[in-house]
């Protein structure tokens, strides 16, 4: 009887702590791997010499911003992307709704529908943001990078980095 007592305790306090990991992870903040070389130098790219999470960056993303979308230019945030949900970016924010912005390497200048976003990585010649699939909906914005926090030598807050110049308020 005190074996399963035992083990039925173990498995109560499990649950209780995945489903509150979860909660914290969903509602408030999580920790989020970044990859690739489309937001060099804020992050850095991945070396192919460590496998998994020392590749690369790792950020932490803060989820308070989702209540209201409160979002200033500038953010870096992550999203899902509007052209394969099962993809992750973190971009820049460049432009928030009713915004005028000027696409880079073009003349044009587009107005941000209400419910979207402009983003662009800091490393335009290798970046899959806005100038490739458009606008991109609030709704599939998870978070705002505030720290990088991996590797330790790298731990430091992210700046926050305004295109004004391309950029007109409604």
């Amino acid at each position: 009887m005190g074996k399963w007592s035992a083990m039925w305790l173990f498995t109560r306090k499990s649950v209780t702590g995945a489903l509150f990991g979860l909660t914290i992870s969903d509602r408030y903040g999580s920790i989020v791997p970044v990859t690739g070389s489309s937001m060099h130098p804020t992050f850095s790219a991945c070396d192919a010499r460590f496998p998994g999470y020392l590749k690369a960056d790792v950020v932490l993303v803060e989820k308070f911003c989702l209540e209201k979308y409160k979002f200033s230019h500038g953010d870096v945030i992550t999203f899902k992307s509007p052209t394969d949900h099962k993809q992750t970016f973190v971009k820049r924010l460049i432009a928030l709704p009713g915004d005028w912005v000027q696409v880079p390497e073009s003349s044009e200048i587009l107005k941000i529908p209400e419910g979207h976003c402009w983003v662009e990585g800091d490393n335009a010649a290798c970046s899959l943001d806005s100038r490739s699939f458009g606008f991109v909906p609030l709704g599939l914005i998870q978070g705002r990078v505030t720290h990088v926090i991996w590797p330790p030598q790298r731990i430091s807050q992210v700046e926050r980095k305004k295109a004004i110049e391309r950029i007109s308020p409604h």
